[in-house]
């Protein structure tokens, strides 16, 4: 069987997340999907789209696609559907799972790791994380979860911006770019988005074979022109005094993004060791980490990347001829000691 490519829906509270998934289970692409909840006393899809009123864990949908509510922990339920699959006696094509709005998407992530049986069944395709426009400034001012969840994105879905006006839509995504400069974000009405933006995104391979986003060694400004400030992702605006989001500095938010890069090969030895002990010390606080670097002794790339404690990497395509050999390492967390990452880096390198 091949793997269940599996989608993390993740968002605070009234986000929208139940309305974006109603209309991917209603949207005619022929793909059976299976939605696990987490109970959380938020309304249930379940409700208007079920056939059937029943006791049951798994409910089988009228198009085909099945919905499973976790009475137990996430492992089970996916060992449960991997398992009934297996048998026969579900059929599906991928997972949905829908977090609470308190939930803090890095252990529900990890699961695809840290678990062997449910990594030989799943592969993690993304985390997408919705954004409440109205009421986010005050959301991830107050509260550390939803930060995280921005932190944790793959892709940022921004919901309500008919309630604002634009001037507060650009200033929520440059605040939300500088959490996190990876995370493409999009503006979605009532739950409206192309199936080929929520589905196949390969944002998350640690288990598999590590894609590289071909946009992820340009300069940002490039593929972003709203927040093309030409110092690039470390957002610092002391000097721009020209910055046109004036309130974007009243936020300062504990989870920042910032990148390393280096045109000089990195000693393998030396930033495994340097890697590990960050990863070690730092681990619980790194969201996401993301790099392509240029190693010593091997004409490829070396793809990395790594949740929290979790890290993989892997020989990617070879440099090609006349590319300039750039590494790049982006990394997402909360607090993290910029200096310390950056002095300690520049010292691997050959």
């Amino acid at each position: 069987m091949s793997l269940i490519p599996t989608t993390i829906l993740t968002g605070f509270l009234g986000s929208g997340k139940t309305t974006l998934l109603k209309r991917v289970l209603s949207e005619a692409h022929g793909q059976k999907i299976a939605i696990i909840e987490n109970e959380f006393g938020e309304e249930n899809i379940d409700n208007e789209i079920l056939v059937s009123e029943t006791k049951e864990q798994i409910v089988q949908m009228s198009n085909g696609c099945i919905c499973c509510t976790i009475r137990e922990d996430l492992r089970s339920a996916l060992q449960l559907l991997a398992a009934k699959k297996r048998k026969g006696l579900l059929d599906f094509d991928r997972v949905v799972i829908e977090t609470t709005g308190l939930a803090d998407p890095g252990p529900v992530a990890q699961t695809f790791f840290m678990d062997d049986e449910i990594a030989e069944s799943y592969l993690l395709d993304s985390i997408l994380t919705l954004v409440d426009a109205k009421h986010a400034d005050q959301q991830l001012d107050d509260r550390q979860e939803a930060r995280r969840q921005v932190g944790f994105a793959d892709q940022i879905f921004i919901s309500k911006t008919d309630l604002v006006s634009q001037d507060d839509v650009a200033a929520l995504m440059h605040r939300l770019k500088h959490m996190n400069p990876r995370a493409p974000q999009t503006a979605v009405h009532f739950g409206d988005v192309p199936i080929k933006d929520v589905f196949d995104l390969r944002g998350f391979n640690l288990n598999a074979k590590l894609d590289i986003d071909p946009d992820f060694l340009k300069e940002e400004e490039e593929h972003d022109h709203a927040h093309a400030h030409g110092h690039d992702e470390d957002h610092d605006h002391a000097h721009d005094e020209n910055c046109d989001h004036p309130h974007h500095h009243a936020h300062d938010d504990d989870v920042k993004s910032f990148v390393f890069r280096a045109d000089r090969a990195f000693d393998p030895m030396k930033l495994e060791d340097f890697l590990g002990a960050i990863v070690n010390i730092y681990g619980p606080k790194m969201l996401r980490y993301k790099g392509v670097l240029n190693m010593k002794g091997t004409e490829r790339k070396v793809i990395f990347q790594g949740v929290h404690q979790l890290m993989g990497s892997d020989l990617g395509p070879q440099w090609a001829e006349g590319e300039a050999r750039t590494s790049k390492m982006v990394f997402i967390g909360i607090d993290l000691p910029k200096d310390i990452f950056l002095q300690g880096l520049e010292q691997c390198l050959v």
